[in-house]
């Protein structure tokens, strides 16, 4: 390969690296994207393509979220990505989980949301819920794009009209600026962001393990359409505790006790519930959450169970047919550490940038417009357009 100058060169085409490319062209730099795989195929296409504000850990993650909604709002269609449906619906089936739902509210998190009746959550989505609806929260604010689809778009999106080159099928061995040396050869770059997901081994492995960083391994299904279409994402009670912005209120503490006493199981398996729709009608649910340095890639069928066992609660009935299984892997901080992001320098003119949360999707263009204006001292938060 021909030695080629850039500004900015990006390790890896996952959502995170397509954010940060984003946000370098805008700027009016050269970028390259440098993907060891024909295309993306981890963890950017493995999830429900659900861009959550709503729940996320209070601060900086959830102003993030924010941030990156806006965007993902204005860039989507220049891209041709269908937002195929907007807001959330968390269900809850017992007082306490109402008490944690009117605890959120009266934070400055709550703006927007509101507290739904079961009649009225029914009259938005008819049917849903058993006989222990309690009520539900309502949230304007996320949109949902179908993830499998939309990272191609929008790396097609990046070559087309923002002229980021790709490199695909190509390993980065060192990165140390102005030259990094690939599978292909050399390329000249004067930054370069790298973001490996959870690939701590071929660039800077000595600092990511410093930071002791796991992996998580999720279980996704896919099921058939239902019939009806659902006018927003569907959570339930057990996302009162999985998600920071509602489990760290003191309120969650008497439902996470509820919880643990009626599904200890689903406890065990880390499951919560998100219900996402596609445009052809089929439900994207999940999912299951399992920790270690290396997760085997066996997932235990009581996961998936526990996951259509919740499916059942929260809409009151059977789930339809499952039509397709996946896992998926993602980078979680040690134990104990809080973090929802890893951005370190390893050298000048270097970031190392790794989403430890499995929030690429609803953080990373906020996470990426931070670090490319650090990188070269730009300002950030202007419009999209």
């Amino acid at each position: 390969m021909t030695e080629q100058s850039y500004d900015l060169a990006v390790v890896g085409g996952g959502i995170i690296g397509l954010a940060h490319a984003y946000m370098a062209a805008r700027a009016g730099k050269r970028v390259v994207v440098i993907e060891r795989h024909p295309r993306a195929n981890g963890a950017s296409i493995r999830n429900f393509g659900f861009v959550t504000v709503t729940g996320q850990q209070r601060g900086e993650s959830w102003q993030l979220a924010r941030r990156t909604r806006d965007i993902w709002a204005q860039i989507a269609p220049q891209a041709g990505i269908r937002i195929e449906h907007q807001g959330l619906i968390l269900t809850a089936r017992s007082a306490e989980a109402i008490a944690v739902i009117e605890a959120f509210l009266a934070t400055e998190m709550g703006e927007g949301c509101r507290l739904l009746s079961p009649a009225q959550c029914r009259a938005v989505i008819p049917g849903i819920g058993g006989a222990d609806l309690a009520g539900a929260l309502h949230s304007p604010h996320e949109i949902r794009v179908e993830s499998r689809h939309a990272i191609a778009l929008l790396t097609d999106w990046l070559a087309r009209c923002h002229a980021v080159t790709f490199l695909t099928e190509t390993v980065v061995f060192d990165a140390k600026p102005p030259r990094l040396v690939t599978s292909r050869g050399v390329v000249a770059a004067g930054a370069v962001v790298v973001c490996p997901g959870d690939d701590y081994a071929t660039l800077y492995p000595e600092l990511i393990a410093r930071h002791g960083l796991r992996r998580c391994r999720l279980s996704m299904l896919k099921l058939a359409d239902p019939g009806y279409r659902l006018p927003t994402a569907i959570m339930s009670d057990l996302s009162l505790i999985r998600y920071r912005g509602y489990g760290a209120l003191p309120e969650a503490r008497a439902l996470e006790a509820r919880l643990r006493g009626a599904q200890p199981r689903h406890f065990d398996n880390g499951v919560h519930l998100i219900v996402a729709q596609g445009a052809d009608g089929g439900l994207i649910v999940g999912d299951s959450h399992h920790y270690a340095d290396l997760p085997p890639p066996f997932a235990p069928a009581s996961a998936e169970a526990d996951i259509l066992d919740e499916f059942t609660r929260a809409f009151g009935h059977a789930p339809p047919l499952v039509l397709e299984r996946w896992t998926g892997v993602y980078a979680v901080p040690a134990e104990g550490d809080p973090r929802n992001v890893l951005i370190d320098t390893p050298e000048p003119n270097v970031r190392l940038v790794i989403v430890t949360s499995g929030t690429g999707a609803s953080t990373g263009f906020a996470i990426a417009e931070g670090v490319i204006a650090d990188l070269f001292a730009l300002p950030t938060g202007a419009p999209h357009d």
